[in-house]
């Protein structure tokens, strides 16, 4: 089982199904890992704030963040230049994934490489 989790969700928003999308993406990864399974966690979009907002201790995904942190592929490149977030992922050791070279921005995560690698993408 191989399982690709794409968490979308905005930290800025402050709203319980922000919060609620990037706990249950977590999640997912923890359930698929301790299936036996392959869990590879990226953040597009918005979510790219989220590995600084994650680091935080007293943030109440935190601790679920760092049971899957060895997880996270990275965040989107082109995303992290939109929305933020690259500098405090990249602090955190996390990579800026930037294989899908879309014309005009500095690269986003291959979403198709994924698929054609035998992984199943759930979005959150």
């Amino acid at each position: 089982m191989k399982t690709a989790i794409v968490i979308l969700s905005d930290p800025k928003s402050g709203s319980d199904e922000a919060l609620g999308r990037v706990f249950n993406g977590l999640a997912t990864a923890f359930d698929v890992r301790s299936q036996g399974g392959q869990a590879s966690i990226l953040f597009h979009g918005p979510a790219t704030r989220w590995p600084g907002v994650l680091a935080d201790a007293e943030h109440p995904a935190h601790g679920l963040y760092q049971e899957v942190k060895e997880l996270v592929a990275g965040v989107s490149c082109a995303c992290a230049d939109a929305f933020g977030g690259g500098a405090e992922a990249q602090a955190a050791g996390l990579e800026l994934i930037k294989d899908n070279p879309l014309p005009g921005t500095s690269g986003l995560p291959s979403l198709a490489r994924l698929k054609a690698d035998g992984f199943d993408v759930l979005t959150f």
